[in-house]
C-alpha cells in the first residue's frame, strides 16, 4: 500500500593531505560494488511502476495536494533530527526523493552544509527508483547504487515504511473479504522486514549501521477517510497481484470490522504507520576500526571482578 522515500546522503570534505479532521501521534518503538547502470539478475518484478507513476501524477494534480503531506512532514523532521545528531560538518548533501523539501525545511545554516536536489554523478536510473523506497522492485540494487555515489566517510540517512504499516486496514479487509467472498486477496503491498533491511545495508557495503523503528498513529473519522488520504498521497496499491476492485458490500463490511475492532473512545479509528530509519557509512581509512581478535589485555572475567569490587566499595560508603 504505502510508499515513502525520505533519504539524505551526506559527504565530508576529504581530510587535509497534526492534521485537520485527524490526529497524529508519534510513538518510539526501538532503537565491492559495480557502477550504476546495469540491472540486477536477482531483481523481482513485484510492482507496476507505470501505474505507480500515474498514481503519483494524479495525486500531484489535486487542488490541495499538500494537505496529504502530514506523514512526510513528520518523517522529514525525524530525519533532520538524525542529521543534527551527527557531530560532523558536511560540505555537500543530496536529498533523494525530496518531494517538497520535507527534510531541508527542518535544516538551517547552523548545519554548515548545503543541500542540492540533484547531483550529476547520480545516475538517472537511481533517481527514478528512489522516489519511493518500498516501491522499488530491486531494493538491494538501489542500496548498492546509493553506496556507490557516496564519497568515502559519507553517511546515508534514510526512511521507509515497515511491515506493521496499516495492519488494522489489512486485517479488516481480509476478514471482510473472507466472510463475504470466501477468500481474500492482498490489498496492502509487501514490506521489507527490519532484520532484512540491516542485512541489505551491510551487503550493499555500508558499515557502522544504525536501524531503528518508530510508529506514527493517525486517527481518522473512518476507514473510507483513511483510504481517501492514501489515494491523495499517491500511495494506493500498485502490486501486480492486487485485486482490481472490491465489492461494495465487502467494503462496507470491512469498515464495520475496522470500527468494531479498533475504534477509539471518541469514535475515530487509528491507522498505524511503521517507519524504519537507517543510517549507514561508507568506509574510509580515518574511521575507527575494531581491535584485532585476541588483542584484548583484560578478560571479561576480570572485568566482572572489577565491577564487583566497585559495587562493594559503594555499599561500604
Amino acid at each position: 500500500m504505502l510508499g515513502l522515500g525520505g533519504l539524505l546522503l551526506l559527504w565530508r570534505r576529504p581530510p587535509a593531505a497534526g492534521v485537520p479532521a485527524k490526529s497524529l501521534r508519534l510513538r518510539k518503538v526501538a532503537s565491492g560494488v559495480s557502477p550504476p547502470g546495469s540491472t540486477s539478475p536477482r531483481a523481482l518484478n513485484i510492482f507496476d511502476r507505470d501505474l505507480k507513476r500515474k498514481q503519483k501524477n494524479w495525486a500531484a494534480r489535486q487542488p490541495e495536494p499538500m494537505k496529504f503531506d502530514y506523514l512526510k512532514e513528520e518523517v522529514g523532521s525525524q530525519i533532520a533530527d538524525r542529521v543534527y545528531d551527527i557531530a560532523r560538518n558536511f560540505s555537500l548533501a543530496l536529498d533523494v526523493g525530496c518531494g517538497r523539501g520535507y527534510i531541508a525545511q527542518h535544516l538551517n545554516k547552523l548545519t554548515l552544509f548545503h543541500c542540492r536536489r540533484l547531483l550529476e554523478s547520480f545516475s538517472k536510473w537511481t533517481l527514478q527508483k528512489m522516489l519511493c523506497l518500498h516501491w522499488v522492485n530491486d531494493l538491494p540494487r538501489a542500496l548498492e547504487q546509493i553506496h556507490y555515489v557516496l564519497k568515502p566517510d559519507g553517511v546515508f540517512i534514510g526512511a521507509m515504511f515497515g511491515g506493521d504499516t496499516l495492519y488494522e486496514l489489512r486485517c479488516s479487509l481480509q476478514l471482510a473479504e473472507t466472510e463475504r467472498e470466501g477468500g481474500f486477496s492482498p490489498h496492502v503491498s509487501p514490506f521489507t522486514a527490519l532484520n532484512d533491511l540491516g542485512h541489505l545495508l551491510g551487503k550493499a557495503g555500508f558499515n557502522t549501521l544504525t536501524v531503528d523503528t518508530d510508529e506514527i498513529q493517525v486517527n481518522y473519522p473512518g476507514m473510507f477517510e483513511l483510504m481517501e488520504d492514501l489515494q491523495g498521497m499517491g500511495e494506493s496499491n500498485c502490486a501486480w497481484n492486487r485485486k482490481a476492485l472490491l465489492h461494495r458490500d465487502t467494503m462496507l463490511a470491512a469498515a464495520a470490522v475496522y470500527r468494531e475492532m479498533y475504534r477509539n473512545e471518541d469514535g475515530s479509528v487509528p491507522a498505524t504507520y511503521q517507519i524504519y530509519y537507517m543510517i549507514g557509512w561508507k568506509y574510509h581509512d580515518s574511521q575507527a576500526k575494531p581491535a584485532e581478535r585476541g588483542s584484548a589485555t583484560v578478560s571479561f572475567g576480570e572485568l566482572g571482578k572489577i565491577n564487583n569490587l566497585v559495587s562493594q566499595e559503594k555499599k561500604s560508603q
